[in-house]
């Protein structure tokens, strides 16, 4: 009971915590001149303005059995509008070319949601190179191949020794010249060899967190060397990596918001353009803060539930 009682205690300092610092923020917020426009920003995820149906042609306007029908003055094929939500002539009115006709409501997807598609894009085809260049990467730390061995010392310490802006302008400007690469390719190919060097360490801390008399068991039991890797050894370390490769999985979807520089429209570039049009830069850095949130912490909760099924396993 007393421990309970303990448990409650710090809950409602952390709670107190909490108001606190939004409290803060708000008089924060107020103690600056700044007129806040959050009625601006929800267009921008989902936009739900009705678009206008303008007539091609001069002619005349009707109405039957529902549909709005535009003949033409010049003989064109007619206008058959058969689904309107608001009508904006009568029947028998004469239209103009240009003149609003009816308007249909739709719900289109918003610049800072296509951002966010983009960005989703980007860091999901980003992470399955990544791995596959850091599984590689970390066997060849740990092999005893000397050629293999110092190559992937030189990739992981050159990759982890400069900045990943640096290496976007390199796989863009030289790289992507050479080759011909797009943008997107460019973007996908600096943030996989970036990410895959740091993979690279957290496979090969794994690996040689596991004993071994593992590899020795395996091997007395008839394997070679890549069947006791991929049947022992590789399913231990992955458990015990999960964590770490979690995290560095959300830094990959952070840091694909450098792609921006080399024109990539994500999450980042789209939430600059809508500041240029909306001049609401804190309601707009607030909402691409959450849209990045509600990524990573998807990406986290998967994570953990993960984890919780693999430990129930064992």
């Amino acid at each position: 009971m007393e421990k309970q009682s303990h448990l409650l205690l710090w809950k409602a300092v952390f709670v107190l915590i909490i108001i606190g610092l939004g409290f803060g923020i708000y008089a924060g917020s107020k103690s600056i001149d700044y007129t806040w426009r959050w009625e601006r920003i929800p267009q921008y995820i989902i936009n739900t303005e009705a678009t206008t149906v303008r007539s091609p042609f001069d002619g005349s306007a009707t109405i039957e059995k529902g549909k709005l029908i535009v003949t033409s003055d010049y003989g064109d094929d007619p206008l058959v509008i058969k689904k309107f939500d608001n009508l904006l002539v009568s029947n028998g009115d004469l239209v103009f070319e240009g003149d609003p006709l009816a308007e249909v409501e739709n719900w289109n997807i918003g610049p800072l949601t296509w951002g966010l598609v983009m960005t989703l894009q980007l860091s999901v085809v980003s992470l399955v190179f990544a791995v596959v260049i850091g599984l590689f990467a970390g066997l060849a730390r740990i092999s005893s191949n000397p050629a293999l061995r110092y190559l992937s010392i030189t990739y992981i310490e050159l990759i982890r020794g400069t900045p990943l802006l640096v290496q976007i302008f390199i796989f863009y400007f030289f790289i992507g010249t050479v080759l011909d690469l797009d943008r997107f390719t460019a973007g996908v190919a600096a943030l996989s060899v970036f990410t895959g060097a740091y993979i690279a360490e957290i496979v090969r801390s794994g690996i040689q967190s596991i004993s071994p008399g593992q590899m020795e068991a395996a091997r007395s039991l008839g394997m070679n060397y890549v069947q006791a890797m991929v049947n022992v050894i590789l399913p231990q370390a992955f458990k015990r990596t999960l964590p770490p490769m979690a995290g560095q999985f959300i830094n990959l979807i952070k840091d694909s918001s450098l792609v921006s520089v080399i024109s990539i429209t994500d999450l980042t570039k789209a939430g600059r353009e809508v500041v240029s049009s909306t001049f609401a830069p804190f309601e707009v850095w607030f909402a691409v803060a959450l849209m990045y949130l509600v990524l990573t912490g998807a990406l986290s909760w998967a994570i953990q539930r993960l984890e919780k099924r693999l430990s129930a396993s064992d």
